[in-house]
């Protein structure tokens, strides 16, 4: 059995390097839910929620030369590449950059316009949540795509939830507009600079971000064939 194959949304692969790794939390059971006297089993089950450290170089294939790259055009533009980025992951041979906020916008425009990497297609964005990641709580994640050179990559921001703004890529890549406005939906990341960030999919006088971790799953109760199931979150009990 491929066990990448098989992994969970955390990468459940055990790391062959756990030392190079990030503890971040522990999640326990299967669903998240607690206190039911659950009888599958799946509420015994402890796993380390870890995020991957920087990795070294080489990368691998044409991640070398996306690095390289990135670090020249920076350095001409006046920024070190440890100024505006945090670290870089490889991970199941795909790359990351963990961008700092602040240099967003920067890196984003070198990525699209530098000749040598081309990356003209921004996929959207999508937001991530962990709540044990104290003072990076939030992460808007970036894949970037050139189609001139069949390459693909990422960019990842970090913010807390006390701070949670990113500058909009919108005037980078402009069909992130409604990308970001489902993110900031969802999972309540401001992007600042986008033209109108409002809701797309919740009631503009909605409470909350449906997204996160820690969002209560509530729920109104359901008529079917005259019986009445309860909302999602009073539902697994056992008497």
């Amino acid at each position: 059995m491929d066990a990448e194959a098989t992994a969970g949304p955390e990468g459940a692969v055990p790391s062959a390097h756990p030392e190079d790794e990030e503890l971040i939390g522990v999640r326990r059971g299967m669903f998240g839910v607690r206190g039911t006297g659950d009888t599958s089993g799946y509420g015994r089950l402890i796993r380390p929620v870890t995020l991957p450290d920087s990795a070294p170089r080489p990368y691998g294939g044409y991640l070398d030369e996306v690095a390289d790259a990135l670090e020249a055009a920076l350095t001409e533009a006046g920024t070190t590449f440890e100024e505006a980025i945090e670290k870089v992951v490889v991970f199941r041979d795909e790359l990351t950059f963990h961008v700092r906020r602040l240099h967003l916008p920067l890196v984003a425009r070198t990525l699209r316009d530098e000749p040598d990497l081309r990356f003209e297609l921004c996929l959207g964005v999508n937001g991530a949540h962990y709540p044990q990641d104290t003072g990076r709580e939030l992460h808007a994640v970036y894949p970037l795509r050139s189609i001139t050179l069949g390459r693909l990559i990422r960019l990842e921001v970090s913010v807390p939830d006390g701070d949670p703004h990113v500058p909009s890529l919108y005037g980078v890549y402009p069909t992130n507009d409604w990308h970001e406005r489902e993110t900031y939906d969802f999972f309540g990341i401001v992007f600042d600079g986008h033209p109108s960030l409002t809701r797309i999919e919740m009631p503009d006088d909605w409470q909350g971000h449906p997204q996160r971790k820690d969002y209560p799953l509530g729920g109104i109760p359901v008529e079917y064939k005259g019986a009445q199931v309860p909302p999602p979150d009073e539902r697994r009990a056992y008497n």
